[in-house]
């Protein structure tokens, strides 16, 4: 058998097994169905998410396009629709200092608009434009001359695909809150639609919105039946901006919530075409016993607790922190009632003199912000423009309310990043309520969390898309939960206790309703009692332990080597770690890094506070228990029973590409062997030059800016709400965190004393640390690190004369060798095309 053909059968083996490694790695989405790049043909950065619920069509605005997927049958190819801009307007776009990448049209607004059509708006190279897309023949109306007809976007559609923007159709009518210019540099929520004296947005002032990132929107439509004082229908919006009452060195954020009423139509002197009913209060996210506050908004979720009632209207919030390091999200939750109040009570106000906030002067009446009602109208004032002034110039000076709408975390998870939030309930009445909590993190996971009371309980981690793909949208439909990214789509169950295939996880859920029987989890209408129910519904399957009583894991372990050591965390309280008093540990927020020496070796378990009877009464519950205990200098079973799949196919993968290289090197050897055989003779006039070219005198072996065939970074296009990055990376494989919980997880074993996801362990991160080509390489070792000028040979000997020529044919050969080996590598796909590898990062338990 030739060395061709060799090479060419292990090539073939070679892909059989990285295929094998990439459904390894890949597998495990259960009854999940994920549309991929491969499917939308090119379209991507989806942003905006559009369900038309009677016939289950979802509608997807992306960069240049706009899809429709039939979510009643996802195998049927989506339909697109192409509204791209002219060259000339995205080199116009180019020339106003813009990139090429964001001088697109990206699709950031699709509302219905009740008579068939959808109003959609995009970026449309800084200058935003709407058009209208017929249902029925899925297309967008033309104009007189052929055409898309459009009108302009703006205040309707930010004119960067990048800037933080919500919209919402309250009967027909278009509100938004965007950036309003080029620059990015003002703020206005507004009335974007309907009669041109009734469209009015909010004043030009740091006090109504300072630098603000708007996250959502929602219109709360009153019921007539239970509405006897004749309120007016609100609209409210939640975002984050600077705020101006903290009299800071740095920018304080904070999470804010605006209310204003949809007859408003500003006033007829003061506040004309501005809001009359602007009003804004701060939302509080923060664990009280502990002193923890939450204050970036990143999603909210608007959800009815008892179905059309809309008195029982709740808000989840997902919150981060601006000064933690790591990651770390929270889930809060806030009554429609508790706004109300806080909106009706006293106004904040800054008294001019000294910049300091103090308590209001007495509010005129009628009572300014106040929505019209019937009392209102009693008492003559008809509309906003019969406000008198005294009134409008006090809402105008006072759109902060004094007091917070105030909540404690449902949910906190430290080291792990949610991006979408969603919320589906069961059971009936505030005193049973129970949610499960829908979350996509930034590694595009779907992690799923059962509310009931005031404990939180993870039961599954959904992976769905790569790690490069962040969860950017969630939409609940039919028991179905459709989960988007910028690249891809996925459908997967959302409701029922069937989604829990194992008999622990099913206990897990018991509190939602779910019972473990005959072999399958299903839902029963028994009562499932006070106290810890999981723990005990834990004790009933085979294991016999409970949620607060986790099996103790042995460890075997080397000397010197750091691990972590996973302990998951839920709640706000803190948890802590009781282990052998030694000094080489260190807690990464509810993790423990160990160095292992002959003190660290015993028992380590973690116990976290959980909520008690009362809101200050926690009550300790062991999550997690390792014991360490002294294995050989090899520590690598600990390591292989701990990576589970991803970590298996990472090696695997590894494999792969050594014994490719390996054998391509040994086809090259055999090769020059036989080329050096009797009959193959060098040539006689070699340059002196060619040695040089192998190695240039101009840059070191180790020269960061020096080209590599195996460490060449890899550009990547990533797009996050709604904007194009490009990253250079130069890993060669990174194992992600997916599937399954992390209550039966052990730890891994690395180096690395970072922390980057939560509960995940460190990963073995591999970066290529070389910047030499694989020519310049072998040839600076075949020429033993010579770069000089061998031409000339004055003085010289005629046998250190021929030594030197043959030296110098070789390293020719060798370059010209490797250089036709560079190029027949480069037509196999596997080094043709920049695949989107993941960055260096934990890999997960």
């Amino acid at each position: 058998m030739g060395p061709d053909r060799a090479v060419l059968i292990m090539l073939l083996v070679v892909s059989l097994l990285c295929a094998a490694s990439w459904a390894a790695t890949l597998g495990g989405f259960g009854d999940s169905k994920v549309l991929g790049p491969d499917v939308f043909k090119g379209a991507t950065n989806f942003s905006t998410f559009l369900l038309h619920r009677s016939s289950g069509v979802l509608y997807l605005g992306a960069r240049d396009a706009i899809l429709a997927v039939d979510t009643n049958s996802m195998s049927q190819k989506p339909q697109t629709i192409v509204w791209d801009v002219p060259e000339e307007k995205r080199n116009s776009c180019v020339a106003k200092g813009k990139t090429k990448v964001d001088c697109h049209n990206y699709i950031r607004l699709l509302e219905f608009l009740g008579d068939g059509r959808i109003y959609v708006c995009g970026t449309y190279a800084f200058d935003p434009q709407c058009a209208f897309l017929d249902i029925s023949t899925f297309s967008l109306e033309q104009a007189e001359d052929g055409g898309v007809r459009m009108e302009t976007g703006k205040g309707k559609c930010p004119f960067e695909p990048s800037h933080h923007y919500t919209a919402v159709m309250a009967d027909g009518i278009l509100y938004t809150a965007a950036t309003s210019n080029f620059l990015g540099t003002l703020f206005d929520i507004s009335r974007a639609t309907g009669l041109e004296q009734a469209r009015i947005r909010t004043e030009r002032s740091i006090n109504w919105l300072n630098d603000p990132e708007f996250v959502s929107s929602s219109f709360i439509q009153q019921s007539p039946d239970s509405n006897p004082t004749g309120d007016d229908d609100k609209i409210y919006f939640f975002f984050t901006e600077v705020a101006k009452e903290y009299d800071l060195y740095t920018k304080v954020k904070t999470p804010r919530v605006a209310r204003v009423c949809k007859s408003d139509i500003g006033g007829m002197k003061t506040l004309q075409k501005r809001w009359t009913t602007f009003l804004k209060a701060e939302l509080v996210c923060e664990d009280k016993p502990s002193g923890q506050r939450y204050n970036v908004l990143a999603d909210v979720f608007t959800t009815q607790h008892t179905p059309e009632d809309p008195k029982s209207t709740h808000f989840y919030g997902l919150f981060t922190s601006q000064w933690d390091q790591t990651d770390i999200s929270a889930v809060c939750v806030f009554s429609l009632s508790d706004i109300s109040k806080v909106m009706e009570g006293p106004f904040k106000e800054l008294k001019k003199n000294c910049e300091n906030w103090i308590n209001h002067e007495p509010v005129p009446t009628p009572r300014p912000g106040q929505c019209l009602n019937n009392a209102f109208k009693d008492e003559g004032y008809g509309s906003s423009l019969n406000l008198p002034d005294k009134v409008l110039t006090f809402v105008r000076d006072h759109p902060l309310m004094e007091n917070s709408v105030t909540a404690a975390p449902l949910l906190v998870r430290k080291g792990i990043k949610y991006t979408k939030l969603a919320v589906t309930h069961t059971g009936v009445g505030d005193e049973h309520r129970r949610a499960v909590l829908h979350l996509g993190t930034d590694r595009g996971e779907l992690h799923r969390v059962a509310v009931v009371g005031q404990n939180a309980t993870l039961l599954q981690e959904v992976p769905l898309f790569s790690s490069l793909e962040p969860v950017n949208n969630i939409l609940l439909h039919q028991g179905q939960a459709l989960v988007g990214s910028p690249l891809s789509l996925a459908q997967v169950q959302a409701e029922g206790c069937a989604l829990y295939t194992s008999c622990d996880v099913c206990a897990r859920a018991r509190g939602l309703g779910c019972e473990w029987t005959d072999g399958t989890c299903r839902h029963s209408t028994a009562d499932p009692g006070s106290g810890d129910v999981v723990d005990e519904a834990l004790r009933n399957c085979s294991t016999g332990l409970g949620r607060c009583n986790p099996p103790l894991k042995e460890l075997q372990v080397s000397m010197g080597l750091r691990l972590l050591l996973p302990c998951v965390q839920l709640s706000a309280r803190p948890c802590s770690w009781e282990h052998p008093p030694h000094r080489h540990t260190r807690q990464h927020n509810s993790d423990l890094e160990v160095t292992v020496t002959e003190d660290s070796l015993g028992k380590y378990i973690c116990t976290c506070q959980e909520a008690g009877p009362g809101a200050r009464d926690p009550t300790p519950c062991r999550r997690a228990a390792y014991d360490l205990t002294l294995e050989g200098p090899s520590a690598g079973g600990a390591v292989a029973g701990v990576g589970g799949r991803h970590i298996l196919a990472t090696y695997i993968l590894f494999f792969c590409v050594g014994v490719l290289m390996g054998m391509l090197l040994l086809c090259f050897v055999v090769r020059r062997r036989n080329s050096s055989r009797p009959g193959h003779h060098l040539a006689d006039n070699l340059s002196s030059e060619k040695g040089r070219d192998l190695l240039g005198s101009s840059a070191t072996p180790l020269s960061p800016s020096s080209a590599s065939l195996m460490s060449e970074g890899f550009q990547l296009t990533e797009k996050r709400n709604g904007t194009a990055t490009t990253t250079t990376s130069s890993t060669l494989l990174s194992s992600q965190g997916n599937g399954g919980h992390h209550y039966n997880s052990g730890p891994l074993i690395h180096s690395n004393p970072s922390n980057g996801h939560g509960n995940s362990p460190f990963g073995n991160c591999h970066k290529s640390t070389s910047g030499l080509k694989l020519t310049e390489i072998l040839a600076a070792d075949m020429l033993d690190g010579r770069t000089g000028d061998r031409g000339r040979v004055k003085g010289k000997e005629r046998d250190s004369v021929e030594l030197d020529e043959v030296d110098n044919g070789l390293g020719d050969g060798v370059g010209d060798g490797m250089k036709g080996l560079e190029e027949e590598m480069a037509r196999f796909p596997m080094f043709k095309s920049a695949a989107p590898l993941a960055k260096c990062e934990e890999s997960s338990i």
